[in-house]
């Protein structure tokens, strides 16, 4: 049984998308999303530098078109479940057929802009803590103010809040933790402060009309799989203020039996963290088209 899964955000890197653009239809497909969401896909993820595919307005959209993308040029899957971490939930609402490609850029791009003017509200940031016990660290974040916003097993877990938390953080990390990465992202996602954001989202996921999952879609809020494209909506709306729990998808997918994990581009996060908690499980992540054979090969011996 194989998941396709996409990564979020902070994936990003300099230059990701420039060979993606030179396959088959490939550039026309991204103009035409540029053209949709009113933002230079092709600029951003072949010219632009590290700070501006920082910036979440443009990275949001362009790591959901980097995921459709790569998933285009292997054809048609039929994977046993999808999942996204983040963002890329987004990205994975399109696989299982919730959404249209347009209509989930349409969304994120107005994601991104939404979270980028909550960001800009208070000087916020997050955090990875690696190592040490998840009880431990998350009681000693909330003794420090911090949310965590990102549980995602594998001995990770993201805090986030203002900046000054994130210092005192760094000054005094929990017990059992090796490190604390600061991470270059623009806001505390995940988080209270990101509560303007869901109104604005809200309002945009009413002018959308969802279709059901055709595959199984598992949720970064519990990590249970949901049937109805109205609540994958909903839930997604929502989650920009929740805590993204990828701890709990990886243990659906241990329980739906997954025997591979695809990560689409850019790949390589989601797949780190499943080759530490999913011990037997095939994993593969798309960065370049070079890897799209040994894509292909994995998707014949696990796809339905």
């Amino acid at each position: 049984m194989l998941v396709l899964v996409a990564p979020g955000q902070g994936a990003q890197t300099p230059g990701f998308l420039t060979e993606w653009l030179d396959l088959p239809g490939a550039a026309d497909r991204v103009a035409a999303w540029s053209d949709a969401i009113g933002l230079d896909l092709a600029h951003y993820g072949t010219k632009a530098d590290a700070d501006a595919i920082r910036d979440t307005a443009v990275a949001q959209p362009l790591l959901v078109a980097a995921g459709l993308l790569s998933a285009t040029a292997l054809g048609d899957i039929v994977p046993g479940a999808v999942a996204g971490h983040s963002v890329g939930e987004i990205t994975a609402a399109a696989f299982a057929g919730v959404l249209d490609d347009t209509a989930a850029l349409s969304l994120v791009r107005k994601r991104g802009l939404a979270m980028a003017d909550a960001a800009a509200i208070t000087e916020t940031g997050m955090a990875a803590l690696l190592g040490g016990d998840p009880e431990t660290t998350v009681a000693h974040l909330e003794k420090l103010g911090l949310t965590p916003a990102n549980i995602n097993g594998a001995g990770q877990i993201v805090a986030a809040g203002t900046r000054e938390q994130i210092a005192a953080l760094e000054a005094d990390k929990p017990e059992g933790v090796r490190r604390v990465v600061v991470l270059q992202v623009a806001g505390a996602f995940h988080t209270h402060h990101m509560g303007p954001a869901v109104d604005t989202l809200a309002k945009a996921a009413e002018a959308l009309t969802p279709g059901d999952p055709k595959v199984t879609y598992v949720s970064n809020k519990d990590g249970r799989a949901v049937a109805t494209g109205a609540e994958v909506l909903e839930r997604l709306v929502g989650q920009v203020a929740n805590p993204v729990r990828w701890d709990l998808c990886m243990e659906t997918f241990k329980e739906l039996g997954v025997t591979a994990l695809l990560e689409v581009c850019p790949g390589g996060t989601l797949t780190g963290l499943a080759k530490r908690a999913l011990p037997g499980v095939r994993t593969l992540a798309l960065k370049t088209p070079a890897d799209l054979d040994a894509a292909r090969e994995l998707i014949a011996e696990h796809a339905a």
